[in-house]
């Protein structure tokens, strides 16, 4: 029996909820499924679970993210702590909230239909329940300010990408048009691309060369005091 200290205090539910993003076609979107339960029944939410008694907060994460998505070692950060009084209509609980990015390339689309969930364009999202509108706020604000000083697009990117493609993930990341010859000399600049020989003609009989991410050279840059900018 635990200590009369700890009978004696209040107890509520701890839960996590994940801010899961996925990008495709130039514009970033977000993972969402409809409520299967009071209160709020069929309405729009994130992704999300209660801490169990044998897990850790990231174990907790972890398998909410695998649940919804199918993929493991997804990139994620914590957000922040939810705790007001009523953000919960149903009981007392305080929430921690992820981020998690995606590479769309990997998601097991069946299990949309098991969740009952959907990619919903970034731009598009309606009302969600509870305060989960903030937590998506909160999630963007940290995503553009990061995206700014590392290279978290590379997430959700295919292994292989071309230039247009890196600079439409920043332009939907930040809801502005780049400039596409200053974006590019920045990038090539840093030295964290390898070039490949194939070519992306998808998109014109010319095409673009497919790039790859080099992390090994990222952090190094890092070590050696390096500031990455867009």
């Amino acid at each position: 029996m635990a200590p009369l200290f700890y009978r004696e205090q209040d107890k509520f539910y701890v839960s996590v909820d994940c801010i899961i993003l996925g990008f495709k076609e130039g514009k970033l979107y977000l993972l969402i499924s409809k409520r299967k339960f009071e209160p709020l029944e069929g309405a729009d939410t994130l992704m999300g679970g209660f801490l169990k008694s044998n897990e850790s907060l990231s174990q907790t994460v972890s398998r909410v993210l695998y649940e919804y998505t199918g993929i493991q070692d997804v990139f994620m950060e914590q957000v922040g702590t939810y705790g007001d009084i009523d953000r919960d209509a149903g009981e007392r609980v305080v929430s921690i909230a992820y981020y998690a990015l995606l590479n769309l390339e990997f998601f097991n689309e069946e299990l949309c239909k098991v969740h009952n969930a959907r990619w919903e364009e970034l731009e598009k999202v309606g009302e969600l329940v509870f305060d989960h509108n903030q937590m998506l706020d909160d999630t963007i604000n940290i995503l553009r300010k990061k995206a700014a000083t590392q290279p978290l697009g590379f997430n959700l990117l295919p292994e292989k990408f071309t230039l247009p493609q890196l600079q439409s993930l920043y332009e939907a990341i930040y809801q502005t048009t780049l400039d596409k010859r200053n974006f590019r000399k920045k990038i090539l600049e840093m030295n964290i691309l390898e070039k490949l020989d194939e070519k992306d003609k998808s998109g014109s009989k010319r095409g673009a060369f497919y790039y790859k991410f080099n992390k090994e050279k990222y952090d190094q840059l890092l070590q050696s005091g390096f500031y990455f900018s867009i």
